[in-house]
């Protein structure tokens, strides 16, 4: 919007800070202007009114709160990158950013083929934030494209997508959604209590504790001891079980009993193998077998 050029950069940024929030968590207010830029209050409502005369369609104003709504005729103000946007709704980081950032040396990140709707981000985030249920379109390898309803409570990166962590009411279980295969999400208007569903899931509160060590089949380990700072050759990580599997995919530890892959390609081994009972998505773990944390070998 060429308006937007006209208007000082401090106070685009403080713009794209109640677009960002309106966007992807449904409500902003002046307090959060006051908090986050450091402004008096009535700076904050001159940066509101700002907005709203720029974008009239975009908030509805809640009398009772004091807090502004996403409208349902709701258009961005300025551009949202899908990675940057993620970041910042992971880490909290990038959400005062305005234009293109540019990186200090070339960097290059190939880890990702492909980036979710921002519209469904958008759309996933809400739900997340205002406890809501979602309806959903999803597109799965086993079912093919179907309806479904679900409760949706935490992204999770998995370091090559972002899934959403949800309870799926129509299979009354617990399981992550892939971003790039929801085709369409809208929101109810039941607000469950979420706290309660994701208390719920038992492989979400349920903490494990991995053993990760060099390869037992490397020539040289303390390489590998350097590039993840071990601590007396064992790097030591607690996850949430829901996200077991996903990372030693990732990291391609070696799960066999044995440590029977190749070194060339698993420069991980996990030694503590039956810390692994009871999790749930492992069969995407490297060499994991359903008897792979029975017998010696592993401690």
């Amino acid at each position: 919007m060429d308006d937007l050029l006209t208007i000082g950069k401090p106070q685009r940024e403080r713009l794209f800070h109640i677009d960002f929030r309106a966007e992807f968590l449904g409500a902003v207010s002046r307090t959060h202007l006051t908090r986050r830029f450091g402004l008096k209050e009535a700076a904050a409502t001159r940066d509101l009114a700002l907005y709203r005369s720029l974008a009239p369609d975009n908030l509805s104003f809640e009398q009772r709160t004091k807090t502004y709504r996403r409208a349902p005729t709701f258009r961005p103000l300025f551009h949202h990158d899908a990675a940057q946007t993620l970041t910042a709704l992971a880490e909290g980081l990038g959400d005062d950013a305005v234009g293109t950032v540019v990186p200090h040396v070339r960097t290059e990140r190939p880890l990702r083929l492909n980036q979710p709707d921002i519209a469904i981000i958008a759309t996933v985030c809400r739900a997340i934030a205002s406890g809501r249920a979602l309806a959903v379109r999803y597109l799965s390898l086993t079912s093919g494209e179907t309806a479904r309803e679900i409760v949706p409570f935490a992204l999770v990166d998995t370091g090559i997508r972002w899934h959403v962590r949800a309870f799926d009411r129509m299979r009354e279980r617990y399981l992550d959604f892939v971003l790039t295969r929801i085709l369409a999400a809208e929101e109810g208007a039941e607000e469950p209590r979420v706290d309660a569903i994701r208390e719920g899931d038992a492989q979400w509160m349920r903490m494990v504790e991995l053993e990760i060590v060099p390869h037992p089949g490397l020539s040289h380990p303390q390489a590998v001891m350097q590039d993840y700072g071990m601590d007396d050759g064992v790097l030591r990580v607690r996850m949430r079980a829901a996200v077991v599997g996903y990372a030693l995919l990732h990291f391609a530890v070696d799960t066999t009993r044995d440590h029977s892959l190749s070194p060339a390609r698993h420069h991980l081994w996990l030694r503590n193998l039956p810390t692994l009972y009871g999790v749930e998505n492992l069969a995407i773990a490297p060499g994991w077998t359903e008897n792979a944390a029975d017998g010696a070998g592993a401690r």
